[in-house]
């Protein structure tokens, strides 16, 4: 067990590294011409934003504390190996910011891919090498997430580990089925089966890229299931799930697919079930980072997700008939937790 000093030492050089990369990237990327034009002092500082992720930090680690989950396994990561993620990052950033440039947004969307998959998804979200479509692009997204989020991107998802072990405590693990929809490469999966090594964790994720990326996340856990599958077509009976965790999915979904999706996690959802959605924050969330959600999409070519932070989404669940527990911001982010009644 780590002490507050250790963590606090981790968490501060990571917020530099990760935070240094996303200075440079953000210099070296191409003029938004057409983003709204910011008014005075509408978008946040360097500082307050650091601000505010250190406060997530201090959330992570009164967490750790309180034993909801173990601190960080890569609290300390080796120097050689976070060097080599940060150099393939650095060098895929011309690609993407010449698709930035042009506008390029629609690589993966081919005769080889068309049909295969759904049309919203085969797009270079991010404007990202490859979409969600090979290797590459699974080896070097939690890295790129990172940068984006100055290093608070895992303990944001931590943060839903929260209201499953609320809800854990009151149940028990033993013979409990989850299920974490759009798992990617397992990051959150990782870390909720150290948290809870007796519950029957599993994954589903369309790319068979992530999900073996994923694997190999997950290698401590061989038991651990993962399925490839659509979101909006989930391949469990109804009922069948006592948790559902999704993890940054619905910003990425059309309303209409985000709607089937919310309908699909009704259903497979067990009555007494929980499920913890964690996503980008919307308008009205926090104030100072309202301006700052419109101009998002256009730097990294989100289709959806000027939808998205204005779309009702406790609502959608509680029109479904599952009970909104609560929603919390963390950082960039919201946890939104709901209940399905029991009859």
């Amino acid at each position: 067990m780590i002490g507050r000093t250790l963590y606090g030492v981790g968490q501060t050089a990571r917020a530099a590294w990760y935070g240094g990369q996303y200075i440079l990237a953000n210099r070296l990327a191409p003029p938004m011409y057409d983003a709204p034009p910011a008014r005075p002092g509408s978008l946040p500082s360097w500082g307050v934003v650091r601000a505010d992720l250190f406060r997530l930090f201090r959330r992570d680690w009164e967490n750790v504390r309180a034993g909801y989950y173990p601190a960080p396994a890569d609290l300390f990561p080796p120097p050689g190996r976070a060097l080599a993620k940060a150099l393939d990052f650095l060098r895929d950033l011309p690609a993407v910011n010449l698709r930035r440039r042009l506008k390029v947004n629609s690589e993966v969307f081919d005769a080889e891919t068309r049909g295969r998959y759904p049309r919203y998804y085969l797009q270079n979200f991010h404007y990202q090498s490859d979409g969600w479509l090979s290797d590459e692009s699974a080896a070097r997204y939690d890295h790129q997430v990172e940068v984006l989020f100055t290093g608070g991107a895992d303990a944001m998802r931590r943060q839903a580990l929260v209201p499953i072990g609320d809800w854990l405590r009151a149940n028990g693990a033993d013979g409990r089925r989850h299920l974490d929809v759009a798992c990617g490469t397992a990051r959150f999966l990782y870390d909720l089966k150290r948290a809870h090594p007796r519950l029957a964790v599993a994954g589903l994720d369309l790319s068979a890229a992530y999900l073996k990326r994923a694997r190999r996340t997950l290698r401590r856990y061989p038991e651990v299931a993962l399925t490839q599958g659509l979101a909006e077509r989930l391949p469990v009976a109804d009922g069948g799930l006592d948790l559902i965790t999704s993890v940054y999915l619905f910003h990425e979904l059309p309303r209409k697919v985000r709607r089937q999706v919310a309908a699909e996690m009704a259903r497979a959802l067990a009555p007494g079930g929980r499920l913890v959605i964690v996503d980008s924050i919307q308008r009205g969330d926090h104030a100072p980072y309202d301006d700052l959600l419109d101009r998002f999409p256009i730097a990294f070519h989100e289709p959806y997700y000027k939808d998205y932070v204005r779309d009702d989404l406790e609502a959608a669940f509680t029109d479904l008939g599952l009970a909104h527990v609560g929603t919390q911001r963390v950082f960039f982010s919201r946890v939104m937790t709901f209940d399905k009644p029991r009859p």
